[in-house]
């Protein structure tokens, strides 16, 4: 059976897009980047703690579970989730005009292995003006989501061009996982 650490609506929506049987188990890792880590070191380190924090709360010898992060990069400084309006603002003005990274890794553990995979992607914001960070944030849209927007809803207006995967960037690459999935059976070809 497998299981989904993660209480996301987005990741819950892309596994049964691609017609996955879960069952989710709920998680509580803590997120802050090690002194030393890079942010893809960082990404995959919450991933896999999240999958194995899944593993240890299942009384299930067969569990496979599947642990995700996806976190905004700009400049090696990683945008986690805004805490209030303001900190949304400072965010998305930062991003305004540059090139940022998107990294999602997804882990698969069980008892029998641990298994991982990652996607990169490069995402261009266009200039952005105050008022349309404001009206962006007035939508609600940005808390909860690393780096102050989601590209599935509103957020989609605030993206220039994205070279990578959309799913990546909304929180879990699909084929990324559906390739992890495929290579331990858990899915057909």
């Amino acid at each position: 059976m497998l299981y989904l650490a993660s209480q996301s609506p987005r990741r819950r929506q892309l596994l049964e897009q691609i017609g996955v049987d879960f069952r989710v188990v709920d998680v509580d890792v803590p997120e802050h980047r090690a002194l030393a880590e890079t942010p893809r070191e960082y990404v995959s380190r919450v991933a896999r703690e999240k999958a194995r924090a899944g593993l240890a709360a299942l009384d299930d010898p067969h569990a496979v579970v599947l642990g995700a992060d996806t976190e905004v990069v700009l400049d090696d400084e990683v945008f986690g989730k805004p805490v209030d309006a303001a900190d949304a603002a400072g965010m998305l003005r930062r991003l305004s005009g540059r090139v940022h990274e998107v990294i999602s890794t997804v882990w698969l553990v069980s008892h029998a292995g641990e298994w991982s995979d990652t996607s990169l992607s490069r995402v261009r914001m266009p200039e952005l003006s105050d008022a349309a960070i404001a009206a962006y944030i007035a939508t609600g849209e940005p808390f909860g989501k690393a780096g102050a927007y989601a590209i599935q809803g509103h957020g989609a207006k605030l993206i220039e061009h994205l070279d990578g995967s959309h799913s990546g960037v909304m929180g879990l690459p699909v084929f990324e996982t559906a390739r992890l999935l495929r290579a331990r059976s858990l899915i057909d070809a």
